[in-house]
């Protein structure tokens, strides 16, 4: 994420802040912050364009995806490059992170949503099945605010995007004023298949912006970022009864059981704890090893750290850290961790070689929960490893935190690791592998606790960005319900019979 420095500017005048690549703290740009009149003229457009867009059907709304998919492959050098300046991560995470997820993301919903949206006929109980006839029909909200963060400035403002698109609502996009270009790609990418004018708004500007859009009186806000921030919004559409999605932080548990593939979980340790410099919300945060192996785990682990390439230029596997505030979060849990005895066995400083935000691959032992690394989101290049006697101490250090996104296990029993992932307070799990549940689009991605509210995947999750509205049908047109007037001694005795012969015979259950 981009350094972000506000300009000074005459009273009265618009904000300005200017940006700065992370890694080589070279000028990116400018942008001029969005206010509340802003977000209210791009709502009025919005408003006016999504009734047409409504009246479309699915597959048609589908066709733009499919178009933006060929258009990305085309210009994905042009968004690499935007991104790269932002971020300052290596062009493998980037092509992986955010341009392959991307297309699969377009052709995965163009493919899969007018199914996921179509009517549903669905069947009734009891004497209702001869009766009457349901309909649901998945209809659009109208306009949704999406608030996008920066640690995957792109596909993460592109996802819900296009989801709240294919269920036929438009769409105000504020992403994040560290990586704002990276997020207007995908305005960018829509506009470029000739997507409606009006019906994809890309807001710039920072937490002033983002206030302005929960209340500007949209129809749902989808926002992914901090706890801290997620809570206000979650507060702000209480207030004025719309609904929300949350996708908040994480401080995710890996377990390494006794018969893990330690050469495995070794190197998925390293990509769930460094990938994306450690910026994911699902990545690894905590080690919990068995005592039997936690030697050999940790001697694998740091022979592969010792391996890692740092920098901003060519080959590297770690990048820059994207934001400087979040640099000296990661500053203070490590020095927090040192203070309180923990062993520092691989980095734990800026990289001393390195002009940008860089901190080094770390690896800590001897932590326990004590310590800030292990209760608070760190969000950074940090593996802390913790020794437990079994499994048992494992899971209830696991669920000691206020946070329950994701979670991995390592093992070779399938069928235990199932059950250690059944006790777990995650929103998912994995099992041999790190927590990827967020790329996997079949799978609901959410989280517990203080990680969150709903999901941003699957087919509820689709739904959610609909009002899902029960159509009844009367078979006999209406006589039943026109008849029930007077009500009589006989009418109440006959309704006595049948709750009897229902409800005290097994006939009430077949029927239901």
């Amino acid at each position: 994420m981009a350094i972000v420095t506000p300009i000074e500017t005459a009273a009265g005048g618009r904000r300005r802040l200017a940006l700065a690549n992370p890694a080589t703290r070279e000028p990116i740009g400018e942008i001029e912050v969005q206010n509340a009149h802003d977000v209210a003229e791009a709502l009025a457009v919005a408003r006016k364009a999504q009734s047409d867009w409504a009246a479309r059907p699915v597959a048609e709304r589908a066709h733009y995806l499919t178009r933006a998919v060929q258009k990305l492959i085309d210009r994905q050098d042009e968004f690499v490059e935007v991104l790269l300046r932002e971020s300052g991560k290596p062009r493998a995470e980037i092509l992986m992170m955010e341009i392959y997820s991307a297309c699969d993301t377009l052709t995965y919903y163009a493919k899969h949503a007018a199914e996921m949206l179509h009517a549903e006929k669905r069947h009734l109980h009891g004497f209702m099945r001869f009766m009457k006839k349901l309909r649901i029909e998945y209809l659009p909200l109208g306009v949704i605010g999406v608030i996008s963060p920066w640690n995957g400035p792109f596909i993460l403002s592109l996802d819900p995007t296009i989801q709240a698109l294919l269920a036929g609502n438009a769409v105000l996009l504020k992403p994040s004023e560290v990586t704002p270009f990276s997020g207007k790609l995908v305005g960018d990418l829509l506009e470029a298949v000739g997507l409606p004018t009006g019906l994809v708004s890309v807001l710039m500007g920072d937490g002033e912006t983002g206030a302005a859009l929960v209340e500007a009186g949209v129809d749902k806000i989808s926002f992914t970022g901090s706890v801290k921030t997620g809570r206000a919004v979650a507060e702000a559409c209480a207030r004025q009864l719309i609904p929300c999605t949350l996708e908040l932080g994480g401080k995710d548990p890996m377990i390494v059981c006794a018969d893990a593939n330690l050469d495995n979980a070794a190197g998925a340790a390293l990509v769930g704890a460094f990938l994306n410099s450690g910026h994911v919300c699902c990545g690894t945060e905590r080690v919990y090893v068995v005592e039997e192996v936690a030697d050999a785990f940790t001697e694998k682990v740091l022979e592969r750290v010792a391996r890692l390439r740092q920098g901003s230029r060519g080959e590297f596997d770690v990048g820059a850290i994207f934001w400087d505030q979040q640099l000296e979060i990661i500053e203070a849990h490590v020095a927090d961790a040192i203070a309180k005895g923990a062993k520092l066995l691989a980095g734990g400083r800026r990289n001393p070689n390195l002009d940008g935000l860089f901190f080094e691959p770390t690896v800590l032992a001897d932590v326990n929960h004590n310590m800030l690394i292990m209760q608070e989101e760190t969000f950074g290049p940090v593996l802390p490893i913790m020794r437990v006697a079994d499994l048992e101490e494992a899971v209830r250090l696991a669920n000691r935190t206020d946070y329950g996104l994701g979670a991995n296990i390592w093992t070779r029993d399938t069928r235990g690791g199932c059950e250690l992932a059944r006790q777990i307070d995650s929103g998912s799990a994995c099992i041999n592998d790190m927590s990827i549940t967020y790329g996997v689009l079949e799978a609901p991605f959410g989280g517990l606790k203080n990680s969150g509210v709903g999901h941003v995947h699957g087919p509820n999750a689709l739904r959610a960005f609909t009002h899902a509205k029960p159509i009844l049908i009367d078979r006999f047109g209406g006589k039943a319900t026109a008849g029930l007037y007077p009500y009589t001694f006989k009418n109440e005795a006959r309704m006595q019979r049948l709750i009897r012969m229902l409800y005290r015979s097994p006939l009430g259950r077949w029927l239901s």
